[in-house]
């Protein structure tokens, strides 16, 4: 009877970690994204120990197929085999890093929000974290489409074809956060930023996943597109992403 009721409390899923915690001298609460159970936060008991099994496989920016168990409070892992090594290549680079966390935070604010479009935020945020470990890509970049592309999942797509506030049709000049994106001269707040035609063709191509149209983009270009999008996201999820 205990082995049936123990079976009947525990499930298995595909886990991307997004952040751990210490808890006592040998446990770790780690907060998951999978794609079958949305976000998920468990105990993994002794997983500091030297000895333990799964220890680095439950690092943050891992990948895993992970069994857990319902408990109380918290879920508990009894299981983790390792599906995606992206970690250590992430860490070992602060550009990469930076990014994975900032993805990473976006990803749980979206999941808590979101509930049934975990599949597809999952799938987002594992391609992102792959790129990010093969550094196929520049940082700044994949960080960059992750979020426009999770943020339209969520519902909030931009539009680059005509003003968010008057709907004049075309490119647009600038572009508002508090508004949901570009405006043209007339409707553009005070302090809104102005955008140069190459970094509009990026934001879109970074949108669309369109590698191929972002190889010509410039260091400038990336990095104004980087401040407009990480403006855009912590407006609409409400938190501070980054450091603190």
């Amino acid at each position: 009877m205990a082995g049936s009721t123990f079976a009947s409390r525990s499930y298995r899923d595909a886990a991307l970690v997004l952040r751990t915690h210490d808890l006592g001298e040998a446990d770790r609460i780690i907060t998951v994204l999978t794609p079958g159970h949305g976000l998920v936060r468990a105990v993994a008991k002794g997983v500091r120990r030297t000895t333990s099994k799964f220890g680095a496989t439950l690092e943050p920016f891992m990948a895993a197929d992970v069994q857990f168990v319902h408990g109380r409070s918290l879920d508990i892992v009894t299981q983790a085999i390792s599906k995606g090594s992206y970690g250590a290549a992430i860490v070992a680079d602060y550009e990469k890093y930076l990014a994975a966390h900032v993805m990473a935070q976006a990803a749980e604010r979206l999941s808590e929000t979101d509930v049934d479009d975990s599949r597809q935020q999952f799938t987002l945020l594992h391609g992102g974290l792959s790129a990010l470990a093969r550094g196929i890509h520049p940082p700044d970049a994949v960080q960059s489409s992750y979020l426009l592309r999770a943020l339209a999942r969520a519902g909030w797509a931009v539009s680059w074809d005509a003003c968010v506030a008057c709907g004049r049709p075309g490119e647009q000049p600038g572009f508002s956060p508090a508004l949901g994106g570009p405006t043209c001269e007339d409707c553009r707040p005070p302090g809104a930023r102005r955008l140069d035609h190459g970094t509009v063709v990026l934001l879109r191509a970074l949108q669309e996943g369109d590698w191929t149209r972002t190889r010509g983009a410039t260091a400038a270009e990336r990095h104004e597109a980087s401040a407009v999008v990480h403006g855009y996201a912590q407006h609409q999820l409400e938190r501070r992403l980054g450091t603190g």
